[in-house]
């Protein structure tokens, strides 16, 4: 746009530099010289004004890219019955030509004036100006030209009302459509009135006919499009809102839903609620295998404490993913082992950039398994990586990741530091074909000086083979190769069938100009774009070793990743081209999952008279997290939704009434097989109580057991953290799950403690998932769970917690209900006991010794429970 905008500039100019020379007669001869000299000035500033508006317009080259590849949505809004695609791909492009024109007039217009001001600088002295026939002339064509223009910008702004705020919904509403659109219509003829009106002036001369003309224009624009619009709205529309605005909020409801992905809900009622039963805890020993005991907060803190090995390695994140395991399928928590050089001790040069240049391995554990000590049951663990299960890691290096923010070289005289090994380093040098070969000098002076590294040159470590790596943080490197995608913020790990590890990014297709569609912010926790239409098109599988790409296309009916094909067809691998092992493990993403839900609790109300009164507005639900009341977040879980027959990989919102506790529905999002994408709803009867996440936790604080429990933790100087309350469908039930975690107060590591299960109305807590399953059902065996639940070690040494004995594993150590039959005391001796547990535990708490912390506990705990039978027994 810079050339067309020299060229209009330089015209302009020129045309008003010869019409000054050409009237010599009326000038003096110095002005004449001046006038010469001003070529140089017109060349110069028309150079500069050019540059800038080019490098202004550069970044929208994409508009006009999409306009000329633009595709249908075959979807036509409801007032000017244009298809969706005129509003995405040409407004844009119109708008931004309308824009470049008035711009380009009116330095055009400046330059012109000041031109023709300079030729009169003599009468401008003597305080008298003389508009020539001329000068007349071409400053009316250029006014008109303006004014054309203004024209175009009413025209455009007939079809920016499908995006006005005036109304009850976002879109035209009664007065944008009656009022205001006819008001534009007349700003349309009044500036092609206005713009005929300068033209006709070269010919009549009378410039009170023009400004007469410009200042209707001013009067339409200031009563048509303000005055008016805001007097109907106030005393016409807002009496008698919803019989006026209700065909508008219809469009608002239908074009939302379909913006968003909504449309396709499959909306289920979830009308029976029943008991739940050990016979249907039973029948689901798939799902039981899964439940997720280990929230992604305090698990990445376990991971950094006893995985990490050394300082200046770190977890980024927890992610959740399924893995085939022993003929199972299994819900993993799985995290790369990431690079920190800000940890190292020595930060040289040679360090960062040649030794340490790459993290190593990935950690994983099933979600539902823990150690006898309250820590993650690891499959994958250690340095090299060690699997207990067929998940096998043969490629561990990580050169490309989520925190790998530097650029480094490769292949250089140089040895890797590869990984740890007891009080020795293991080395490697790297083989593969990632980053940009090395193998002249001339390209390392120029890397020199892209990256302002002069020991590039210095250095005597460079080869022939050298490579250097750049652009490593995976984030970074996707928004380099296709910036017109918007990308999740949570991209995740995947071991490969060849054991090499990959990193799968989620990328979206978005756009601001749905006509109609709600407004919503992306991302959900740091926005930094608008938007009102959004697709999951494309998922992104990077090798974490060599950096390469291959962007697979995983919605081919959005228009606009068939507009991004068109434009780049070499970028996009069709879906059918994806291995196997990769759609395996491809999940519906959470952050548009997080804008649909949102979105969701206002727009599942497709009655308009139920969605203007805001009758069945729902809520995210709230619950306890480490002290503070937070949002329930979507978690991923593994479980057979109702009326299907396979347990599958999901994720899961629930949701509650406005200003209210109860659960009154769930959204599920399914990733697996041919159902990838497809959302369900579940809604529960609003005649029935069904208990949200807070009203549990309300509960779990009101058990006296439970409570006393957690008091006795925080008196003792440790920290509870109560993880992520789970609200999990079986069936036609509802199970409740929330892991209670244990941190020392001087500790880093938390534990899982205890497990909390909750269903109607019994809440129970124990050590372990099988002995929580087994209180609730008192007629489970546990036995009859699946052996992945029922052989799950407990978090402390096993006790009995009967009133008979305690027995205790390390008769040295035993303390003083031990080996003793506590139906023999009285209640003396018996308070004394609880207070020699207690002291014990804190002593053992103090020293970091969680197994006989746990066995202190659970031994108090059979001594109180005997303490108040005996009270009660006692009582008349």
């Amino acid at each position: 746009m810079a050339i067309p905008f020299a060229v209009l500039f330089w015209v302009n100019t020129f045309i008003a530099r010869w019409q000054s020379i050409r009237n010599v007669l009326f000038f003096s001869d110095e002005t004449l010289v001046a006038q010469r000299f001003v070529v140089w000035i017109i060349w110069g500033v028309g150079a500069l004004l050019a540059w800038i508006i080019g490098m202004a317009a550069s970044s929208d080259w994409l508009l006009f890219l999409r306009y000329l590849n633009q595709h249908a949505f075959d979807l036509m809004d409801p007032i000017f019955n244009r298809d969706v695609s005129f509003y995405v791909f040409s407004v844009p492009v119109f708008r931004f030509i309308q824009s470049w024109l008035v711009v380009s007039l009116f330095l055009s217009l400046i330059g012109t004036v000041a031109i023709y001001a300079l030729a009169q600088q003599n009468n401008l002295a003597e305080g008298r100006i003389i508009v020539l026939p001329h000068v007349q002339l071409h400053l009316s064509v250029i006014g008109a030209l303006i004014f054309l223009t203004f024209a175009l910008d009413h025209w455009l702004d007939l079809f920016d009302l499908m995006y006005s705020e005036r109304g009850v919904a976002y879109g035209a509403s009664y007065t944008d459509v009656h009022v205001s659109m006819p008001a534009l219509w007349v700003m349309v003829v009044v500036a092609l009135v206005t713009a005929a009106i300068l033209l006709l002036n070269t010919l009549i001369r009378r410039p009170s006919l023009s400004l007469m003309a410009i200042f209707v224009w001013v009067l339409a624009g200031v009563i048509g499009a303000g005055f008016i619009p805001g007097i109907i709205q106030r005393y016409i529309v807002e009496p008698n809102e919803l019989a006026r605005e209700a065909p508008f909020i219809e469009s608002n409801i239908s074009l939302t839903n379909m913006a968003y992905g909504l449309d396709g809900i499959q909306d289920r009622d979830f009308t029976e609620i029943e008991p739940l039963t050990e016979e249907a805890v039973i029948a689901n020993d798939n799902f039981l295998k899964n439940i997720r005991l280990w929230d992604y907060r305090p698990l990445e803190r376990t991971y950094q404490q006893i995985q990490a090995i050394r300082l200046y390695y770190q977890f980024h994140n927890i992610d959740f993913d399924r893995y085939q395991v022993n003929d199972e399928l299994r819900q993993v928590a799985i995290s790369a082992r990431e690079l920190n050089k800000e940890a190292l001790q020595s930060r040289t040069w040679v360090t960062e950039r040649l030794q340490f240049t790459h993290g190593y391995g990935v950690v994983a554990n099933p979600v539902n398994e823990v150690t006898r000590e309250g820590l993650p049951q690891l499959w994958i663990k250690d340095l090299p990586p060690e699997s207990t299960v067929n998940i096998e890691v043969n490629q561990p290096e990580i050169y490309y990741g989520e925190t790998t923010d530097d650029y480094v070289f490769v292949k250089t005289s140089e040895r890797e530091f590869n990984y740890p090994s007891g009080e020795q380093n293991v080395f490697t040098n790297y083989d593969g074909t990632g980053g940009v070969a090395l193998d002249t000098f001339l390209k390392r002076i120029a890397f020199a000086l892209r990256l302002a590294d002069t020991n590039m040159l210095l250095s005597q470590e460079f080869t022939n083979d050298s490579r250097v790596m750049f652009y490593r943080n995976i984030q970074q490197r996707v928004n380099r190769i296709a910036p017109f995608l918007q990308y999740d913020q949570d991209p995740y790990i995947l071991v490969g069938e060849d054991g090499h590890l990959y990193w799968l990014q989620d990328a979206y297709t978005t756009s601001d100009r749905f006509p109609y569609a709600e407004p919503s912010v992306f991302p959900h926790d740091q926005p930094r774009l608008r938007i009102n239409y959004i697709r999951n098109s494309v998922k992104v599988l990077i090798d974490a070793y060599d950096g390469s790409l291959t962007f697979f296309v995983t919605d081919t009916k959005d228009p606009l990743i068939q507009s991004y094909q068109a434009i780049f067809p070499e970028l996009f691998t069709p879906m059918s081209e994806m291995p196997d092992w990769v759609r395996d493990h491809i999940r519906y993403p959470e952050e548009i999952f997080r804008i649909q839900s949102e979105l969701y609790r206002t727009y599942h109300m497709r009655d308009v008279n139920v969605f203007y009164n805001k009758e069945d507005l729902w809520q995210i639900p709230r619950e306890n997290f480490a002290g503070e009341t937070v949002f329930v977040e979507p978690y991923y879980v593994m479980l057979k939704l109702p009326g299907s027959e396979e347990t599958e990989f999901v994720l899961i919102q629930p949701f509650t009434p406005n200003n209210k506790d109860n659960l009154i529905g769930w959204m599920a999002a399914r990733s697996d097989g041919e159902n990838y994408g497809q959302l369900v709803t579940y809604r529960f009867p609003k005649q029935e109580l069904i208990f949200g996440p807070l009203q549990i936790e309300g509960r779990i604080d009101q058990d006296p057991e439970i409570s006393s429990q957690i008091s006795l933790w925080d008196q003792g100087g440790s920290q509870v953290i109560r993880g992520n309350l789970l609200v999990l469908p079986i069936d036609n039930s509802l199970l409740y799950v929330e892991p209670l975690y244990l941190q020392a107060e001087n500790g880093q590591i938390p534990e899982l403690k205890r497990v909390i299960l909750a269903s109607g109305d019994k809440i129970v807590m124990r050590t372990t998932l099988a002995e929580a399953l087994v209180a609730l059902f008192e007629g489970l065996d546990e036995g009859e769970l699946p052996t992945t639940v029922s052989n799950t070690p407990s978090p402390v040494d096993e006790a009995d917690l009967s009133t008979d004995a305690v027995p205790s594993d390390d008769s040295s150590s035993a303390s003083p209900s031990s080996q003793v039959n506590l139906a023999d005391k009285d209640v003396a001796e018996l308070a004394q006991m609880a207070s020699d547990h207690y002291e014990a535990a804190r002593q053992a708490l103090r020293q970091g010794d969680w197994t006989t912390y746990g066995r202190e506990l659970d031994q108090m705990e059979a001594v109180l429970n005997t303490l108040v039978q005996l009270t009660r027994q006692q009582q008349p």
